[in-house]
């Protein structure tokens, strides 16, 4: 689940309220346009029910501030490792890649390589010899090759740092101006 990986890595940067992750993971996962606030609220309940964040105090207009636990912080290095399991599954590839290339804790290029890797070496099974089979098939290899084509353009910008920030100092839209993080 990436939504949830995504809030666990942006907090890699120190702590954060509810609509300031929100703005985070868009700015940094563009493609996850339909993510709603109120999902991301949900979210930092399940994972401080399991443990994962923990309050930190409050903005100074009193916006709840959340932080990792050691656990929460296991979990998104785990999920920021060229190590952890790859997921071929698009979203899944653009939200590891394209946030682990926006923090400073993540060694980006080592991920983009790990998918490069995945993707050059995965089988895809024998489809029936059916027209739909062989469309299916050569879907497959074109997805693979798009996915190379990206991740080869991405690596470039990982190498780079151009795609690092830190925390926006925009207000998010609905939000409240952020609270100030230690650096």
């Amino acid at each position: 689940m990436s939504v949830r990986n995504g809030i666990l890595a942006i907090l890699t940067l120190g702590p954060a309220y509810g609509l300031q992750l929100h703005a985070e993971l868009l700015l940094r996962a563009a493609h996850r346009a339909s993510v709603n606030a109120g999902q991301i609220y949900a979210t930092l309940d399940r994972l401080g029910t399991q443990g994962r964040i923990e309050r930190a105090g409050a903005t100074d207009d009193g916006l709840p501030l959340y932080r990792l636990t050691l656990a929460g912080r296991e979990e998104a290095s785990a999920w920021l490792r060229a190590d952890a399991p790859i997921d071929l599954d698009w979203i899944e590839m653009l939200d590891r890649v394209l946030i682990a290339c926006s923090l400073e804790t993540a060694d980006a290029v080592s991920v983009v390589d790990a998918h490069l890797l995945e993707w050059s070496t995965h089988a895809e099974p024998p489809m029936p010899d059916a027209p739909a089979g062989t469309y299916a098939a050569r879907a497959s290899a074109r997805l693979a090759e798009a996915a190379q084509d990206w991740l080869n353009d991405v690596r470039a910008a990982a190498a780079s740092g151009t795609l690092r920030r830190p925390f926006s100092d925009e207000r998010p839209r609905r939000g409240r101006r952020p609270a100030a993080t230690a650096g």
